[in-house]
This record gives structure tokens, C-alpha cells and sequence, in this order.
């Protein structure tokens, strides 16, 4: 048996020192004022407290100005996740274009800082025993991988890559979570099981605010530190929609995302909602989803050299890294495939990178939870069903909802059981290199698909993207229910700045492309080899909202939206806490 274990990471102790700025008699309310703290606390690392100074500019141009320069030093400090977070904030296209290539032209000339995993991987993640099970073991530290990925990253010219965000200068964690926690009003720092979002005088305050010229403040873009949606309401006599769930003060993660303050779970977006309810519109697809696809020539090179490798006999293991490789060369780069939503928005980055991390988790390149094993794992337990073709595994991620319920007057609706679905199917490869559908999907697929399905909580609790995902269904959902129940017209609300073509502008990334392919493998039997090449995400919110064994009545859901009704609030303000 060939042992090789491989551990990625510093072999050094940090001893991490907080610090903290202070500006006495400095009067941070002009220009002049915030660009000098914002030069203080990059000096001393304090880059959440930055990018805080920085968002209180209500200039276009000096917002831009100081995102730029929190930017260019965490690109200095090697720390290119972070800055990525400064930089899709920068509300200047020419200044983000241009800090983000700086960027990216950075960490392609740093080297070992984008660290080239995959041909550290390809190393040890082959095998190709003669017996029933693989002679090159992943577990027990006989072939084990050590490597803290926390996303992937989209260069300006489409490239979807893998990355680690470990940080280079540990500046960030010397901070400590307190230096990034927002800075929130009182009200809106506390948890509160049941938080009423308005979205119609929501939608009001934002109008006002870019009629008069002035950004969108934090705590719109957060929605006010929701982590879920668990109810929407109708009130026909004040015309509003609302939405209620779950909330808390937020705080701001080492690549600029907000989660919340206790439950670490990502906040709802303002840029989702706004993306999703122009989806499902007049004008949109009503439906949406990603696809990340090997190209046939690729696969029809692919096959024809396993065939021949196949027909040579077994493969000597002092070359099955370099056969492995091979195997990536082959299908060479995939095609991202994005509908239903802009590419360059960040709801298309969400699902697109949560397709790519599934894919990984499916393959064994990432074992995030022990509680869902990967493809290869459960298929050693019963190698025999390895049939001796290639076969092309395929998992897609969909929506997944026990019941939405509703009011006899549909002026209530609940969300119940929230969840994403993991789906498979096995597909064969034809002689044109084409993946064929079977329709069908053998026991080892079908297990690892219920595996990610029933532990996709516990997943979503270690790895934010698929929690994300989930926060971006959620607010989809809202949008389909809102489109198929009429509920804008019910209320009389043309979405105005949120409405296809509205003065609301989402934020824009760098559209992801095209990816180089994750290919893994392991020969069963001495003969049969499996791969993994296709998947995808699927949300068709219509199909929930009309299925009639999901949306049932609900009569003390009535009960339910009588309190939920607004008390007397300030003028602007656009949510509250249930009584």
C-alpha cells in the first residue's frame, strides 16, 4: 500500500495583539476628517472599522476614494479576499475596475500566496488497486489533506477559482470579533425572534434617498438584520407587504460579508431582494438557476484516453499523479452557465460558488461535516457497483419546503421547513463526448444526495455559502409569492425603485465564466473508473407556490397578521419588532 499524508498550513505560533485607534479632537464628520482615521486604522489593521468610517461618506466619489485605499492595503498585506469585500462596495465602476484588476494582477505575481492546490491535490487523489478496495486510502492520516478554502474568486476576465483566505498578516484576527461588529442603533442591535421588514416603505425610504442624492445606509442593504424569512403579511388598508423572521446586529467577516452578531449566519440582502423580485416580474424569466458544464470536446477527449489507459491494464502507482492530471487536461476548462438572474449579480455568485463547493464536497476535495461523506467514500463501501463504464456522476441543488401556509384571506403566509434539496443522477458519456441523461440514479448516488440533503443544516452551520444560498431561496420564494398572488397590485405598488428598470442599482461583480475542472477518481475492480463531471442549481419558485400539496390554508395564521400590523413609528422608518 502507497502511504502519503500532506498537511497545508504555517508550521508557526502567532501571538495576536489587539489594537485600537483613537482621534481626539479630530471632527470625522468632513471629508478631510474620515480619510485621516481611515488612514489611522489601516495603519494599525483595523480594516471592519475602516470600511465603517468609509461607508459613512454620503459622496459617491469620496466613498470611492476611501474603499480604494482599504483596499489597495489589504492587497498590500497579501490578504485578496478581504479587499475583494472593499471593492465590490466602491461605488465608482472605473475605481472598482481599476482597484480590482490591481488586485488581481497582485496576487498572480505573489506565487505562494494564491497557492497552486491543485497541483499539490492531484498528488494524492488517485487510486488504483488491484482488490476490491483503493490501495491509496483518504483517512486515518494515510493520504489525508489539510486545506481551509473559503470560497472562490472570480478574476476579471471570468475565471471562477478556488481560494484560501487563511490570513497572511493575522491582522484581522487580532482585531477580534468586536472590531467588526457594525455600529447599529440600539433597537437594531438587539435579537429579536420576530422582526417586521416593510418592504413597500422600505422601498419608499430608498426612493427618497436617491432622489435626494444620498447612498443607501447600511441597515437597508441588511434589511435590518434579518437572518430569515418566516412570514410575509398583506395589509390592504395601509397598503404594505411585510416580512418577518429572525434578527440581530451584524457583524463583518474577513471578506467583508455581513453575518449576525450571535448566530453567525449570513444577513439578508437587499441586492438579492432587488435581484429576485425583478426575476419574478412581468419582465422576468420567473425562474432562475447555474450550470457548470464540461464541453464536449473535452469530454470526448476525456473518454477516449480512460478507454485507452483501460485497455493498456492496470496502472502503475508511481504514475498515477501524473495520469490524474492528465485526466483534468483533458476536460479542461467548463463553461458557467448563469439564467433567470444578471450574471454579474451577487445572487449569481452565491448559487455559482455553492454549485462549485458541492461539487468539491461530492468529489473529496473538501470534507466540511464527517456526516456527509463523499462519492468515493460510500461507493468503497459497496465497490461492486462500479459497472465498468464511465460514468458521469451528476448533483444539482434545488429548493426544498415542507408546507407554505396561508390565511383564509391569503393576507398571511407562513414558511415552513426551509431547506435546499441535493438531487442526482447518473449519466454515461456517448462517443460524441456527449453526458446522456438516464433519468435514473444508482444506490452510492442517490445516498450521497440524501447525505448533503439531510445535513445541509449542519453544513450550512460551518460553510456560510450554502447558508447564503438558503437567504437567497428565501427572499426568491417572497418574490414568487408576491408575482403569483398579485400581492403588488393588491397593495397598489409598482415595486417603484425596486421594479425592473427602478433607480435602485445592485451591486456588480465580475460575471464568473468559465472554471479549470475538479476532476477526482478511483479505479474499483482494477478496471473501472468514476467520475464526477456536472451539476448545477435550480430554483423554480413558481413550482412551490402553486404546488397545491405545499401552499395549504391556514385559519390562525388571521390571528397572526393582525399583530404583526405596524405601531406608530417614526416618519422613514420601515420595520419593527412584533409586540
Amino acid at each position: 500500500m502507497l502511504r502519503q499524508s500532506f498537511v497545508w498550513g504555517p508550521g508557526v505560533l502567532m501571538l495576536l495583539i489587539s489594537a485600537t485607534v483613537t482621534m481626539a479632537g479630530t471632527d470625522i464628520t468632513t471629508p478631510q476628517g474620515r480619510a485621516e482615521l481611515v488612514g489611522l486604522q489601516i495603519a494599525a489593521g483595523e480594516f471592519g472599522p475602516a470600511l465603517a468610517t468609509a461607508n459613512r461618506a454620503a459622496d459617491d466619489a469620496e466613498r470611492s476614494t476611501l474603499l480604494e485605499m482599504i483596499a489597495t492595503a489589504q492587497v498590500q498585506a497579501g490578504d485578496f479576499d478581504a479587499a475583494l469585500g472593499a471593492i465590490r462596495n466602491i461605488p465608482s465602476n472605473e475605481v472598482r475596475t481599476r482597484t480590482n484588476e490591481e488586485r488581481a494582477q497582485q496576487q498572480s505575481l505573489n506565487g505562494g500566496n494564491g497557492a497552486d492546490f491543485q497541483t499539490l491535490i492531484n498528488l494524492i487523489t488517485s487510486a488504483t488497486g488491484q482488490g476490491d478496495l483503493p490501495s491509496w486510502q483518504d483517512d486515518g492520516g494515510e493520504g489525508t489533506i489539510t486545506w481551509e478554502p473559503n470560497g472562490v474568486r472570480v478574476d476579471p476576465r471570468g475565471l471562477l477559482a478556488r481560494i484560501s483566505t487563511r490570513e497572511q498578516t493575522g491582522r484581522l484576527q487580532a482585531l477580534g470579533v468586536q472590531s467588526r461588529k457594525a455600529d447599529l442603533h440600539e433597537d437594531m442591535a438587539r435579537p429579536s425572534e420576530m422582526r417586521m421588514v416593510s418592504l413597500t416603505r422600505l422601498e419608499r425610504a430608498v426612493s427618497d434617498r436617491l432622489a435626494a442624492g444620498q447612498p443607501v445606509v447600511e441597515s437597508m442593504l441588511r434589511l435590518a438584520g434579518l437572518t430569515e424569512v418566516q412570514y410575509i403579511f398583506v395589509d390592504p388598508k395601509t397598503n404594505e407587504i411585510v416580512i418577518a423572521g429572525p434578527a440581530e446586529g451584524w457583524k463583518y467577516t474577513a471578506n467583508g460579508d455581513t453575518v449576525g452578531s450571535e448566530s453567525n449566519h449570513p444577513t439578508l440582502q437587499l441586492d438579492d431582494l432587488v435581484t429576485v423580485l425583478r426575476t419574478f416580474s412581468p419582465e422576468g424569466e420567473n425562474i432562475f438557476g447555474c450550470s457548470i458544464n464540461p464541453r464536449k470536446a473535452g469530454l470526448k477527449d476525456l473518454k477516449e484516453f480512460v478507454e485507452t489507459s483501460q485497455s493498456r491494464g492496470p496502472l502503475d502507482s508511481r504514475r498515477t499523479g501524473r495520469w490524474v492530471q492528465t485526466l483534468g487536461d483533458k476536460l479542461g476548462r467548463q463553461d458557467i452557465e448563469i439564467y433567470g438572474v444578471p450574471g454579474d449579480s451577487r445572487a449569481a455568485r452565491v448559487i455559482v460558488e455553492a454549485d462549485y463547493r458541492m461539487k468539491l464536497i461530492g468529489i473529496g476535495k473538501l470534507e466540511p461535516v464527517a456526516s456527509i461523506p463523499d462519492y468515493f467514500d460510500l461507493l468503497a463501501q459497496s465497490p461492486n457497483q462500479a459497472n465498468g463504464a464511465i460514468d458521469a456522476l451528476r448533483w444539482w441543488l434545488t429548493m426544498k419546503y415542507e408546507q407554505v401556509l396561508h390565511s383564509d384571506d391569503h393576507n398571511a403566509f407562513q414558511i415552513r421547513g426551509s431547506s435546499v434539496l441535493c438531487q442526482s443522477e447518473n449519466q454515461f458519456l456517448n462517443d460524441q463526448g456527449e453526458h446522456v441523461p438516464t433519468g435514473n440514479s444508482e444506490p452510492t448516488n442517490r445516498l450521497f444526495a440524501s447525505n448533503f440533503t439531510q445535513h445541509y443544516e449542519e453544513l450550512a452551520a460551518i460553510d456560510p455559502i450554502f447558508a447564503d444560498m438558503q437567504n437567497v431561496f428565501d427572499l426568491a420564494l417572497v418574490a414568487a409569492l408576491i408575482r403569483h398572488e398579485g400581492l403588488d397590485d393588491r397593495v397598489d405598488w409598482n415595486r417603484g425603485a425596486f421594479a425592473t428598470g427602478g433607480l435602485y442599482q445592485t451591486s456588480h461583480f465580475a460575471t464568473p465564466q468559465e472554471c479549470d475542472s475538479v476532476v477526482n477518481h478511483r479505479v474499483f475492480n482494477g478496471k473501472d473508473v468514476v467520475v464526477q463531471v456536472a451539476g448545477g442549481v435550480r430554483a423554480d419558485l413558481m413550482a412551490v407556490v402553486t404546488d397545491e400539496s405545499i401552499q395549504q390554508s391556514s385559519p390562525r395564521l388571521s390571528g397572526v397578521a393582525e399583530s404583526s400590523k405596524a405601531p406608530e413609528l417614526p416618519a422613514g422608518r420601515w420595520w419593527w419588532d412584533a409586540r
